[in-house]
């Protein structure tokens, strides 16, 4: 099946052999992760789509993919119309979109090891009105017409060290045991790869970006608990490193171990396990407490040395940043540069370190037109040149052992225009102005979005996006429960207190379609604030990223004296930290990027 078109026909003819009118496609894995290993890449083999959030519905006669406002451009780039109508989310759910297209009385499938409970009960409502019912699958239908499907990754389990982690992992799950003991629970199921990796205190190269491996794992009241993996994937070294109170079992023993916990009082966070994990629950004869997983809390609040650890890898990442924009400063008015040859520059740039592990995600690599996409992944069909005229964005990071990065930066390619000059200037104001928020502790990140966003609102403009995500300490690039997002914005909704050790992205942006993009994000740290008198705890942001800000794009006279001061320190701080670091014409590049602004 060389073309998408055939292997929507092939699908099609498998669902009829399983007495199935429909079946949904997200893009996630068992682990509800975002991303997800070339074995559970069946969004993108269908489809075509190389997003990383979004989903198909496969019908007798028609087909939808479902993307937010991240990826209205993309989707029409990458999925071809003729099959597949494009459905913006929140507009149109897939639930609504089911109970208004399913045929009447129809059995649409689904995998419940790919969705979670709550959407299985809200498909199946608007199904219903229509006379129509969701089916769960023993196998997944994709994977039938597949036959070149990539097996899971055999990669060996890492033990991260104590003194990385911050705590051991004894010390987490004794801190588990007593969450569970508050909740009169027996155990709790983790689920989501990234608890895992944290709780153990071990890290994987079984996703892409992520360093996680495919596992589950039951942590029981007394603090003992069961890692269901891969015997294969845990060396002497790994068990040595995870003791004798933990239990190493085969990943497919899992279901079993769910099933046997017949009267049991068994914690399930309804939001990152999958259907087919309650299901089994319920099964057994358990008593199923749906609530969050609890390191998802405990993860998101970064202990010393994390805070410690993500300093360094920030100061280390920001010298392969400081030598890629020089090069594409110097490199790309000579029209030999694209959007794809810059991509692997970066790479090449921070493998040179010496320590890189991954990136955390897919460069995003775009010019013109391109950068217009907020999450546009290059292709080597879709790359394009370089050229004087336009803008290049570059969102991109890495993962190291100490920690995790995220930084987007954007270069002029010849002289911007007084136009993008402004655009960029108010996107660089709402950046200051959010880092500069003093909010008290427990303010929810929507309710500090629009700090972003005000100066774009100013000039009737806006961006498609939420305003900042949380960050993993060598996990996660997007790592929950914090998010700084309205809710009418992707990725917003009921949103989490912010707290002080929360690390959080800051990335306003700007995008006009088909001409070009912009976005500047740093990463920042969530501390408290003294304030002389103050009545409460307050907090506010501390900078984690240092990497200069294109003076070019500035348009100084948009700036306030209380913005020119704030640059103009950033910039020193960056000469501070990075300066020392490098030598030579790049130092030279340095320096007269950190200038102050005139």
């Amino acid at each position: 099946m060389s073309t998408y078109a055939d292997r929507l026909t092939a699908l099609r003819e498998q669902l009829r052999s399983e007495r199935l009118d429909g079946f949904v496609v997200p893009l996630t894995d068992e682990h509800m992760s975002e991303y997800v290993g070339d074995y559970a890449q069946r969004l993108a083999w269908l489809t075509g789509f190389q997003g990383s959030a979004g989903a198909a519905v496969i019908l007798p006669a028609e087909a939808a993919m479902f993307v937010d406002g991240r990826y209205t451009l993309q989707v029409r780039e990458q999925v071809d119309a003729d099959h597949y109508q494009y459905v913006k989310v929140p507009d149109t759910s897939m639930s609504d979109w089911l109970g208004e297209h399913a045929p009447e009385g129809g059995r649409i499938g689904y995998d419940p090891w790919l969705h979670t409970r709550a959407w299985v009960a809200e498909a199946s409502k608007a199904l219903a009105e229509r006379g129509a019912e969701l089916v769960p699958v023993a196998a997944n239908p994709v994977d039938a017409i597949w036959s070149d499907r990539p097996a899971p990754s055999p990669a060996t389990l890492s033990a991260q060290s104590d003194a990385a982690a911050g705590k051991t992992s004894a010390e987490k799950r004794a801190v588990i045991a007593e969450w569970l003991e508050t909740r009169r629970a027996d155990a709790v199921v983790l689920s989501a790869l990234d608890s895992i990796a944290w709780t153990f205190n071990i890290r994987g190269e079984d996703v892409i970006h992520t360093p996680v491996a495919l596992s589950y794992a039951l942590v029981h009241s007394d603090g003992t608990a069961e890692l269901f993996v891969a015997p294969e994937k845990v060396n002497d070294a790994v068990r040595q490193h995870l003791g004798n109170a933990v239990r190493v079992q085969p990943r497919d023993a899992f279901a079993p171990a769910l099933k046997a916990l017949s009267g049991k009082r068994v914690a399930a966070d309804p939001e990152r396990a999958v259907a087919a994990i309650f299901d089994l629950l319920d099964a057994g004869g358990a008593h199923v407490l749906p609530v969050r997983d609890p390191a998802v809390l405990a993860k998101a609040l970064k202990n010393p040395a994390e805070v410690s650890g993500h300093r360094a890898a920030q100061a280390r990442d920001a010298v392969a940043m400081v030598r890629f924009l020089r090069w594409i400063e110097e490199e790309a008015p000579k029209g030999s540069v694209t959007e794809m040859s810059a991509v692997r520059k970066l790479l090449e740039f921070r493998q040179a370190l010496g320590v890189l592990k991954d990136t955390s995600f897919d460069t995003i690599s775009g010019y013109g037109r391109h950068g217009a996409i907020p999450h546009y992944r290059v292709t080597e069909e879709s790359s394009l040149l370089l050229e004087p005229g336009s803008l290049y964005l570059v969102d991109s990071g890495g993962q190291y052992e100490d920690g995790t990065t995220d930084i987007t930066r954007v270069m002029p390619v010849g002289e911007p225009t007084a136009e993008m000059k402004d655009r960029f200037t108010r996107v660089l104001k709402g950046m200051i102005a959010l880092t500069h928020a003093v909010f008290p502790d427990g303010t929810a990140g929507s309710q500090i979005d629009a700090f972003a966003r005000q100066f774009l609102w100013q000039a009737g403009l806006d961006y498609p996006h939420g305003t900042g995500h949380g960050v993993g300490a060598y996990l996660s690039v997007h790592e929950g429960p914090q998010r700084i997002a309205a809710p009418n914005y992707p990725g917003g909704g009921p949103s989490e207190p912010l707290r002080a050790g929360m690390i959080c992205s800051n990335e306003p942006g700007y995008y006009k379609a088909g001409e070009y993009g912009i976005r500047i994000e740093n990463l920042v740290l969530i501390v408290e604030q003294e304030i002389a008198g103050a009545e409460q705890t307050m907090l506010g942001f501390e900078t984690l990223t240092f990497v200069p800000i294109e003076r070019t794009l500035i348009d100084p006279a948009l700036l306030t004296p209380h913005e020119r001061e704030w640059l103009d320190g950033y910039h020193a701080k960056v000469l501070e930290i990075v300066g020392p670091q490098v030598d030579g014409e790049d130092k030279a590049w340095l320096e007269a990027k950190c200038a102050p602004i005139v």
